[in-house]
């Protein structure tokens, strides 16, 4: 039996690039987005026992796929993935749900806490295994528990201190746990005083980020004692341009698609700026954004 009959929502030869903020990127031999956990459960089954390799993705805002594209399967976990429950001062959303949507409802229903994630455009599954973070504020700091499919294909439930966070990190790669949902704990607050502070950040981020091209946000992480964006200026890089991609003239830290780019001109343009940086002021530059496929 063929694959497209065994699973709904199967493709064959996906182009990446329709899947990922970058715009960039070669096909998926196969692409799938699950109805639901059981599907999923079934379809990682199937991949693994005929030895087919797979890549779990959300909204694709923080991954650069290589042109040559992905060899095995790439699994969306997106809309059909993205319920969202209010439940007094707690919020239960599954993994494909938009942080910036439930940072909506948190403040629909007064809940105070989740104000820095209203411009994080990632999903839920993808911010929580990250700990994204803005504003001070990290994903940590709201989450109660956190939903996980384990190695074994079981689900199991993680509290907070389970879930080892640190800065852009957390137990998820390391087991190879796929997140299927968390819940928030927030507090009761003033509707008004909610949406002015989401206001207030989200003018900031339209002021100082170039969010009319396609990038993937921040490309490096912050390296201790310093910021990436600062050492990128300060290093006389903005601007730069290899083919398509370019340092982004608004943000440093920033990297965008000028609308011609291909994979490798971002991934030349990240090896430039980490050289660079490390000539320059001794500091390695270790990237936030994910690669996915073949680069070297």
């Amino acid at each position: 039996m063929h694959l497209t009959d065994l699973f709904s929502n199967i493709k064959l030869n996906e182009p990446m690039k329709n899947h990922t903020s970058f715009k960039v990127g070669g096909n998926a031999d196969i692409f799938i987005e699950p109805e639901n956990v059981n599907e999923l459960i079934e379809f990682i089954r199937y991949v693994k026992e005929n030895n087919i390799p797979y890549y779990i993705i959300g909204n694709g805002t923080n991954i650069l796929v290589s042109d040559e594209g992905i060899k095995g399967a790439v699994i969306k976990l997106g809309e059909k993935l993205s319920a969202v429950e209010v439940v007094d001062d707690k919020i239960i959303a599954q993994c494909g749900a938009s942080l910036p949507e439930v940072a909506k409802i948190a403040a629909d229903n007064s809940l105070t806490g989740l104000e820095f994630a209203c411009g994080i455009p990632g999903s839920i599954g993808g911010t929580v295994a990250m700990n994204a973070g803005a504003y001070e504020k990290e994903m940590k700091d709201v989450i109660e528990s956190v939903e996980v499919l384990d190695s074994n294909l079981e689900c199991k439930i993680l509290q907070n201190k389970e879930m080892e966070f640190g800065y852009r990190k957390s137990i998820i790669s390391k087991h190879n746990y796929i997140v299927l949902g968390c819940t928030f704990k927030l507090k009761k607050g003033s509707k008004s005083d909610i949406k002015a502070l989401m206001d207030e950040y989200t003018e900031r981020r339209q002021n100082k980020q170039p969010l009319d091209m396609p990038s993937a946000g921040s490309v490096f992480k912050r390296p201790e004692g310093y910021y990436a964006g600062k050492l990128i200026e300060d290093a006389g890089l903005r601007g730069m341009t290899i083919g398509g991609a370019q340092v982004s003239e608004k943000h440093c830290g920033f990297i965008v698609n000028k609308g011609d780019a291909t994979a490798k001109d971002v991934y030349n343009l990240i090896k430039h700026i980490q050289k660079t940086i490390y000539e320059r002021f001794g500091v390695k530059l270790e990237t936030e954004v994910k690669l996915l496929g073949k680069f070297e």
